[in-house]
């Protein structure tokens, strides 16, 4: 290669690269933005928290953390397992729906757990009805507004990641390995803990993680409980005490353990490397009569308490006269568009991104634009509360400046331009589901073969004449499935839209928890339930998918 020719394929990869590392830059600055902010002076508010509830705030996320991981690695393990190698009654509907619990919000899910369980509700008064007590002194009930009550809604709302991630570790391992430990007298319980467990471990442990860190990102039920974590201590932080310095040292704690749970993952994954020796599938394990119903009981309850019974609470309190009449509002229909507008232009921007950032990393000849996607990909690790702080942080130094150079030049007073505004809210969406997108896209570019650049290039097509005639059209389905996993999310966020929407401007997930919050169940029906409807694309899409691949 000629001197000439070196120096215009380094010019090539800058400019492929160039791009990405400033987009990657954009986003990752309200992070760093966090972690600098923990050095800067605050005006008393972190010696108040430090000596009053810090150690509540650690003790509490820590046992919150504890509690739903081990709930979703046995309950995602065990139905993953059971779907996967044996066959009962209704295996081939559970295979897909044990997925559906992840279309409902966590927050959406305690509000009608809540109306059912308490005092008032149903199941007490049902209680009370059929053994003659007349109050709380005859008989004791647990509390759902409580750590174990939080953590028990969060583990049946999040366990479908490992168990999506478990089943398909298991439907690949080879048969021979089980033929193996048959052979050796193994029993089908050692043969689970000696062989498949062991060979699962890394896509369990992927899957718990996903689970522990939504848990630690949860603000709408902690909050609703009434709960001192992280989360809420951020938020009475900047809102309660107006202390952004100390709400980013929570902010910074808190990435602290979002870090140590992407180490301890991504440690096992490495550590744990298995590599199959023969290809095809073991047949599923037909079960006795008694076992196949329990089996299907089994793999059932999750289902139940996770989608099933909350839809239809919701249903139940949506059926009523002046929750029906609360739907066929403008208020209503403003909410809906609000959050229809916000998760569109947000799906169109992260894909579009994705895209551009794949599409780069593929053409790319060195490791850099493959390690700037990873650090890109980091923002889903990171909790909507501390991206928000994150970018209200030099939003509002960056606003303050705007002003004082407009006022200089015009004369005039200016309020504030970039504070709340929708550019700030979409911004912060990407940070946080950029990854979501970028992950799905790659994914398909992976399918296609690179020959099909080379024979295009090789007959006169340009590098983005490739994307936009062949890349594209195949990987339609995957943008589609990009798109509609970032809307989704969007529609979902809470703690975020929160922190930075405009004055007046709410969206169906605002909507749902400000009337939660003050007791108003019956009107949050509705919104949550759009807000669940909408959720189920995505997932049943995925579930389908996951489906076919394991079938």
């Amino acid at each position: 290669m000629s001197q000439k020719q070196f120096n215009s394929s380094r010019i090539s990869r800058f400019f492929t690269t160039f791009p990405s590392l400033t987009l990657a830059l954009l986003l990752v600055l309200p992070v760093l933005g966090v972690l600098f902010s923990v050095f800067s002076q605050d005006s008393g508010a972190w010696a108040h928290i430090t000596a009053t509830i810090l150690p509540d705030l650690v003790t509490t996320s820590l046992i919150l953390v504890a509690l739903v991981g081990l709930g979703v690695v046995v309950i995602g393990t065990t139905t993953a397992w059971l779907t996967a190698r044996y066959e009962f009654p209704g295996r081939a509907f559970l295979q897909w729906a044990l997925i559906l619990p992840l279309a409902m919000p966590a927050y959406v899910m305690a509000y009608a757990y809540t109306d059912a369980l308490q005092y008032a509700g149903p199941v007490q008064t049902m209680l009370r009805e059929l053994f003659h007590w007349q109050g709380k002194a005859d008989y004791w009930f647990p509390d759902i507004r409580s750590v174990g009550g939080a953590a028990l809604i969060m583990m049946f709302v999040l366990y479908p990641y490992v168990f999506m991630l478990a089943r398909v570790a298991f439907l690949e391992q080879s048969p021979s390995l089980q033929e193996a430990g048959t052979t050796f007298g193994y029993s089908r319980w050692r043969l689970f803990f000696r062989v498949s467990l062991p060979l699962a471990r890394p896509a369990i442990a992927a899957g718990a993680a996903l689970a522990i860190m939504e848990t630690l990102a949860d603000y709408g039920t902690v909050s609703y409980f009434g709960l001192q974590t992280f989360t809420t201590g951020i938020f009475n932080a900047w809102f309660s005490l107006g202390d952004r310095v100390a709400a980013a040292k929570l902010s910074a704690i808190l990435l602290s353990f979002v870090a140590l749970v992407t180490f301890l993952e991504q440690t096992t994954r490495q550590r744990s490397r298995y590599f199959q020796t023969s290809k095809g599938r073991a047949n599923r394990t037909p079960l006795s009569a008694t076992h196949r119903w329990m089996t299907t009981a089994i793999c059932s309850l999750p289902l139940a308490i996770g989608f099933i019974i909350p839809t239809l609470i919701l249903l139940k309190q949506a059926s009523a006269n002046d929750a029906l009449a609360s739907l066929l509002t403008t208020r209503f229909a403003t909410l809906v568009f609000n959050s229809f507008a916000l998760a569109s232009i947000t799906a169109v921007i992260g894909v579009a991104l994705a895209l551009w950032l794949a599409y780069m990393a593929r053409k790319s000849k060195s490791g850099l634009s493959a390690n700037v996607n990873r650090l890109i990909g980091m923002g889903y690790a990171v909790p909507g509360t501390i991206i928000a702080i994150g970018v209200l942080i030099p939003v509002i130094r960056l606003d303050h400046l705007l002003v004082d150079q407009l006022n200089l030049w015009f004369g005039t007073t200016f309020g504030l331009l970039l504070t709340g505004s929708l550019g700030i809210l979409v911004y912060a969406y990407l940070i946080r589901f950029l990854a979501v997108a970028l992950q799905s896209v790659a994914a398909g570019l992976t399918k296609i073969t690179p020959s099909m650049d080379d024979a295009a290039q090789s007959l006169g097509a340009t590098r983005f004449g490739v994307l936009r005639q062949i890349h594209i059209p195949l990987l339609r389905p995957s943008l589609v499935t990009a798109a509609l996993l970032v809307f989704v999310d969007v529609m979902k966020e809470l703690p975020a839209t929160l922190v930075l929407r405009p004055f007046n401007f709410d969206t169906l997930a605002v909507h749902v928890y400000v009337l939660a919050k003050d007791e108003r169940l019956a009107e949050a029906a509705w919104p949550a339930l759009a807000m669940v409807a909408v959720g189920l694309v995505p997932v049943l899409i995925a579930s389908r998918q996951i489906t076919r691949q394991a079938n």
